[in-house]
């Protein structure tokens, strides 16, 4: 399926909640570690240093922007927003924070608030949504 869709994501590389946004180049190193919910787009790459080892440790309900590039020995806390075609080469500690630019810095504390959404979340929602959308159709009966 990963030829079809171009990306290249090894096995237990990202925790539950994984979102694709749609298909396209996405590159992820083996040894890479991303937490629940995360969002990616297409022509990131998420790589190892030189030595193959020392690879990006994600954490739960982060951002990834399109053409995001994320590499090195390095820590992304929860929460965070990377914005498109940033270059993450260090690590960044701050919960909750936006990051963006080449290479990435803070650029604000919003973070993924109101852009994801928790498994959990999204699943009440459409619950919910399909409640109202029965309450409001007519009730037909057959006789």
């Amino acid at each position: 399926m990963s030829i079809c869709l171009g990306f290249t994501i090894p096995l237990n590389v990202f925790g539950p909640g994984l979102c694709i946004a749609h298909r396209g180049t996405i590159v992820i190193n083996k040894n890479v570690r991303v937490g629940e919910n995360c969002r990616i787009h297409a022509c990131t790459n998420i790589g190892s240093n030189r030595d193959e080892t020392s690879a990006p440790q994600i954490g739960n309900n982060v951002y990834i922007g399109p053409g995001a590039k994320i590499f090195g020995n390095i820590t992304i806390a929860d929460d965070i927003a990377i914005g498109a075609n940033s270059v993450v080469n260090k690590s960044f500690y701050e919960k909750g924070i936006s990051i963006a630019g080449v290479p990435a810095k803070k650029i604000n504390n919003k973070g993924t608030n109101g852009i994801l959404l928790s498994n959990k979340e999204s699943f009440n929602s459409n619950n919910s949504k399909i409640a109202t959308k029965m309450e409001q159709s007519p009730l037909i009966v057959l006789k």
